[in-house]
């Protein structure tokens, strides 16, 4: 079982923004945040569902891209997510739908995140 991932992001604040809003659909706020450096402004976040964080982002050099899933409820959220992510800036790499391949009632949608990262949010329940 997993319990929480991280990222190292290349522009802290662009892809804090771009996470805080891209999740929000998928009820995933920030819950935590620390500075790593001396300057006192945060450049480490800790994003999920209340009350723990899951998903963390720091600032640092990008070694690779990875896949991220977040597990949607609904399809409705599926595409929220989608719409929400392109508003800020990510990049289409799967737009909503069933990915029948993985199983009948898979449906995701892939975005890739200001540094390339392919994140997605899926939905397995039936509609």
């Amino acid at each position: 079982m997993i319990d929480h991932i991280g990222l190292t992001v290349s522009d802290f604040r662009k892809s804090r923004d771009f996470y805080v809003k891209a999740l929000a659909p998928l009820n995933y706020e920030i819950l935590m945040e620390f500075p790593s450096s001396g300057s006192g402004a945060p450049d480490i976040a800790g994003f999920g569902e209340k009350p723990h964080p899951d998903f963390w982002l720091s600032v640092g050099p990008v070694q690779a891209r990875l896949h991220v899933a977040f597990r949607a409820r609904s399809r409705q959220m599926v595409d929220a997510f989608y719409q929400a992510a392109l508003a800020v800036g990510g990049k289409d790499n799967g737009g909503p739908g069933l990915r029948p391949q993985y199983h009948a009632n898979y449906y995701g949608a892939f975005v890739l995140d200001p540094d390339g990262h392919n994140i997605e949010a899926v939905c397995h329940n039936p509609e």
